[in-house]
């Protein structure tokens, strides 16, 4: 053991005279750490957004509830604020949630219009995406590891010290095993240690966080070794770096962009503007057709309530409310394609992967996080679902009872609880849900 200590102690002051790589580790380690504070800023940020509207939307619907009695008003301004809370590990992997809505308010309207028509951020600042862990983990940590690692043997050939070094040492680690070990421990703590700090002030589960710190230690090992393994018999280190260079910018870059532009031309998807305008285009027919046409449309999808739509007057509440939802049934075959392409686009997206190690990893991180397209899959899905429940609650007193009484105001859906309901429920992406194709 002291045997492995003095070597390791050796390498390590040989390690702090060389001020650039003092210099590197450094760099890595302020990056690592800006990574991690700016996604526990965001996750801040968001989580604060979330209360901030949820005391907002439960005053604003308290105030509409204490105007309005009738049924129908009460559907129309009456707005329940759906969400998506970022996870523990969110911080560390922000993924798509800066592409993909984490909030909207819904009421009883049409859905399609609703989930499309989203108030996403800025799309050149989406595109740019965030400087968060696992983009300075798989896209960064491989340039760093090049920069450690490539000159490893060439620089000892080119000084000329490599033939006396090999016939000195007692064993092969008492000098690259040692200097090997060196450089990996400390770039390792150089990245990790940041992200460790950043877990405990989020919560992270020690579970996560051990799954996490495997999946790293385990890209940064693959990189360690292919630059050790291509860097062993060179004698220019400049050309090593250029060969590992070469490779990671294939597959940090081109194979994911590449994989992009063949998924997008392979995968054909209605855009959301589609299915908003048919859905919009519907509503507003609706108007100027015969009422009974509405009806029956509604009733073909919804036979329970087939004896309580004859109307009494010119407008009734029960009609608005139907031809609304056949606007979302008119709509469902466009908003059907569009998630089945989602899908489709992951998976591939994923095929794509196993050849991109980077992406394969970012992959991995945000599934974990719970901010990938899955994660946005299913808030829609919620969504969905909580729609459903509004219906199921207001269309009792629409169709049969009248003006909604005080107490039943009680019952009405609340997202929160509806979420915490459907906990059981499988993912939307990656398994074929009857219940994420049928029309809400």
């Amino acid at each position: 053991m002291s045997y492995l200590l003095l070597h390791l102690k050796r390498e390590f002051g040989f390690l702090l005279r060389q001020k650039y790589l003092v210099v590197l580790l450094l760099c890595t380690f302020t990056v690592s750490a800006f990574a991690v504070l700016s996604g526990l800023s965001e996750v801040s940020q968001q989580r604060q957004t979330i209360e901030r509207l949820k005391s907002a939307d439960l005053t604003e619907r308290l105030n509409v509830q204490s105007q309005q009695t009738d049924a129908g008003m009460l559907a129309y301004y009456t707005f329940h604020l759906t969400y998506s809370s970022p996870s523990n590990l969110a911080f560390a992997a922000l993924g798509d949630r800066d592409i993909y809505p984490w909030k909207h308010r819904i009421n009883l309207l049409a859905l399609e219009g609703q989930i499309y028509e989203s108030d996403a951020q800025n799309a050149e600042l989406a595109q740019a995406g965030k400087i968060d862990f696992a983009f300075v983990l798989s896209a960064l940590a491989p340039l760093i590891v090049i920069l450690l690692f490539h000159d490893l043997f060439a620089s000892e050939r080119t000084s000329g010290r490599y033939d006396l070094l090999v016939t000195t040492v007692r064993s092969y680690f008492a000098l690259w095993g040692a200097r090997i070990a060196v450089r990996f421990i400390l770039l390792l703590a150089c990245l990790m240690l940041p992200f460790f700090a950043g877990a405990y002030v989020a919560g992270s589960s020690i579970y996560d966080v051990f799954l996490i710190a495997v999946m790293c230690v385990a890209y940064l090992v693959f990189w360690t070794a292919l630059s050790i393994l291509m860097g062993k018999q060179a004698n220019s280190a400049p050309r090593v770096a250029s060969a590992l260079m070469g490779i990671w910018v294939l597959v940090a870059f081109i194979i994911p962009i590449l994989g992009d532009l063949a998924i997008n031309k392979t995968v054909h998807s209605p855009k959301g503007g589609e299915i908003v305008f048919t859905q919009r285009e519907a509503v507003n027919d609706a108007w100027d057709l015969p009422k009974q046409t509405t009806m029956d449309a509604f009733v073909a999808n919804h036979p329970e309530w087939k004896d309580n739509v004859d109307m009494q007057s010119e407008f009734e509440w029960k009609w608005y409310y139907a031809f609304q939802q056949v606007g979302d049934e008119k709509a469902a075959a466009l908003s059907h394609a569009y998630r089945d392409a989602a899908r489709k686009k992951y998976q591939l997206a994923g095929v794509v992967s196993w050849f991109s190690p980077p992406l394969l990893l970012q992959r991995s991180l945000t599934r974990k996080a719970k901010t990938d397209a899955i994660a946005a899959s299913r808030y829609e899905y919620q969504i969905r679902g909580f729609h459903k429940c509004l219906r199921e609650f207001y269309y009792p007193w629409l169709f049969i009872k009248g003006d909604m009484t005080k107490a039943a105001l009680n019952n009405m859906p609340s997202f929160s609880k509806t979420i915490l309901n459907e906990k059981d429920k499988p993912e939307v992406i990656g398994v074929q849900l009857k219940e994420n194709l049928s029309v809400n």
